[in-house]
C-alpha cells in the first residue's frame, strides 16, 4: 500500500506489520460535519440481518497469515493431548485403547484411529506390544528430553504466571473467579500441570482457594498497585506517549493499536468512526466498572481493554473464544462478546476454522509470527517441526474487500445473529469444511510452515 491514505492514516515506522496501518489517536483526522448525537442514534440502531453461521459470515474477511498461524496451533494442542495423557502414567506409557478414551480432546472423528494418529509422530512416540498382545504407547527418548525441557520452562515462567493470575483476580468484579474457570487458562497462561492440586496452594501472599456453595474460588489476598497498569500503558510508556501513570487505575485516554491486512480497502468509509472510537476514552479494566451502564460506550470499550488485557497475558496471544466467554459475568462484560469480537476487527481477528473460534491480538503479530516469543512458545514450534500429523491439503482464502463486514465495523449490526456459535462438525483428522479445498491429497504437517505460501 504505497503512500498515505486520503482520510489521514499514516504509516508508522514502528509498524508491525508490512502492509498493515495503525490508527492512534490525533493521527486520524477530524471527522465530517456529522454530529456526535446522530453517530451515536445511528449506532444504536438495531438492523435485521439473515441469521448464518459465522464461517458463512466471515469467509470474505480472512487474514491469511493468522489462518496459518490458527492451523499450527490446532495441530499442535493435538499432539499435547496425548502428550500430557502420558505425563499422567507414572511410568509415562499407556495401552493404546486407553488413549481412544481422548479421542473427543485429539478432535478424531471416527472412523479413524488413535494408533493412526500416534504413528504419524514417530519422533515423538513409540508403539510396543507386550507378551501378553497389548500395545502400549510411550515418548521416545527426544519426547521425553521434550517434556523435562517444558517442566524447566514451566518452573522458570511460574514468576510470570503469578502476576498474571493475579492480575486477572484484580480485574474482576469481586476479586475471586472459579478454579475450573481458570483451568481453561491453563496452557494459554502457560501455568504447569499441577495448577490445581500444588500451584494455587504455593503463593498463598498473592491469593488462596476459598469454597462458596461447593465451589473453589481462586480470592485475591492482597492488591498490588505495581500490577494494576495496563499493557496499554506500560507500551505507552516505553513509547513516551505518557510520562506518567496514575498511582490509580482510573480513566484512560490511550488509543488501541489496530492492524488491516494491506488489501483491506474499505478504511476511507470507516476512518471517522474509528477514529471516533480511539479518541474516546474508558475504563481502567482494573478500575471499579460497577457503575457503568450495560450497553453504553463505555462500558463495551471497557470490555474491548479487558479482552486487549487477557490476550496480553497470554503466551501466544490467541484464545480459544470461549474461554472469554465463560467470564462475562466475572468481568462485566457485554452479553454478546463474539459480536464485540467481530465488531472490532482491527484490534482482533476472530478465526473460525475448526469446531472452536479463536481470537488474536492482531499487534503482537507480524505475519504469521509471533513478533515476541516466550521459551513455551519456541518450545512448541520444537514440537510441531517433530510431529509427522497429516492433514489434507487446503487453500487458506485471503480476504479482497472484507465485504461480509463493510457495514458492521463500528454500526454494531452483528445484532440478532443467533447462530453464533452453531460450528462445524465435519473436521476430520484435522481437516478443515470449507471451499476453498484444492484436493484430497495429504501433506506433512511439517510443511506447514511453507505449504500455504501463494
Amino acid at each position: 500500500m504505497a503512500g498515505t491514505p486520503a482520510f489521514g492514516l499514516t504509516k508508522l515506522t514502528n509498524k508491525i506489520g508490512e502492509g498493515f496501518l495503525i490508527p492512534a489517536g490525533n493521527m486520524l483526522r477530524e471527522s465530517t460535519g456529522l454530529s456526535f448525537h446522530w453517530f451515536f442514534m445511528a449506532s444504536q440502531k438495531r438492523t435485521m440481518t439473515k441469521s448464518r453461521r459465522v464461517q458463512d459470515r466471515s469467509k470474505k474477511k480472512r487474514v491469511h497469515d493468522l489462518e496459518i498461524a490458527t492451523e499450527r496451533w490446532k495441530v499442535t494442542s493435538k499432539v499435547l493431548v496425548v502428550i500430557e495423557a502420558l505425563k499422567r502414567e507414572p511410568e509415562q506409557v499407556i495401552p493404546l485403547k486407553r488413549l481412544e478414551q481422548y479421542r473427543q480432546q485429539i478432535n478424531l472423528s471416527k472412523p479413524h484411529k488413535v494408533v493412526h494418529f500416534i504413528r504419524k509422530s514417530p519422533k515423538l512416540f513409540e508403539l510396543y506390544r507386550d507378551k501378553k498382545g497389548v500395545i502400549w504407547c510411550g515418548l521416545t527418548k527426544e519426547g521425553e528430553d521434550l517434556v523435562e525441557e517444558e517442566t524447566r520452562l514451566l518452573e522458570d515462567h511460574s514468576e510470570k504466571a503469578v502476576e498474571y493470575v493475579t492480575r486477572l483476580l484484580m480485574m474482576s468484579v469481586n476479586k475471586r473467579l472459579p478454579v475450573d474457570k481458570i483451568a481453561h487458562f491453563r496452557r494459554d497462561f502457560g501455568l504447569p500441570y499441577d495448577f490445581r492440586n500444588r500451584w494455587i496452594h504455593m503463593f498463598p501472599d498473592h491469593f488462596k482457594v476459598v469454597r462458596i456453595e461447593d465451589a473453589e474460588y481462586l480470592q485475591l489476598v492482597s492488591w498490588n498497585p505495581a500490577w494494576a497498569v495496563t499493557e496499554l500503558e506500560k507500551k505507552a510508556m516505553a513509547t513516551g506517549t505518557i510520562s506518567d501513570i496514575s498511582p490509580e487505575p482510573g480513566v484512560l485516554f490511550l488509543p488501541f493499536p489496530m492492524k488491516f491486512p494491506s488489501n483491506y480497502k474499505k478504511l476511507f468509509r470507516y476512518g471517522g468512526k474509528i477514529e471516533h472510537f480511539q479518541k474516546r476514552s474508558h475504563l481502567s479494566p482494573y478500575a471499579d466498572a460497577k457503575g457503568l451502564s450495560p450497553g453504553s460506550q463505555e462500558f463495551d470499550k471497557r470490555a474491548v481493554a479487558i479482552m486487549h488485557e487477557i490476550l496480553s497475558f497470554t503466551i501466544e496471544n490467541r484464545l480459544v473464544t470461549d474461554h472469554l466467554t465463560h467470564f462475562r459475568r466475572e468481568f462485566v462484560m457485554p452479553q454478546k462478546l463474539m459480536r464485540l469480537l467481530l465488531k472490532h476487527f482491527g484490534i482482533f481477528y476472530v478465526s473460525e476454522r475448526g469446531k472452536r473460534l479463536s481470537v488474536f491480538l492482531t499487534e503482537a503479530y507480524e505475519g504469521s509470527e509471533l513478533a515476541d516469543k516466550c521459551p513455551l512458545v519456541l518450545w512448541k514450534e520444537k514440537i510441531l517441526r517433530l510431529t509427522g500429523y497429516r492433514g489434507r491439503r487446503k487453500r487458506i482464502e485471503s480476504s479482497n474487500e472484507f465485504s461480509d463486514v463493510e457495514g458492521a465495523l463500528f454500526d454494531g449490526d452483528f445484532d440478532n445473529q443467533t447462530t453464533f456459535m452453531n460450528l462445524e462438525d465435519g473436521e476430520i483428522d484435522g481437516t478443515i469444511d470449507d471451499s476453498s479445498l484444492v484436493d484430497d491429497s495429504e501433506m506433512k504437517v511439517g510443511e506447514v510452515y511453507d505449504s500455504y505460501k501463494d
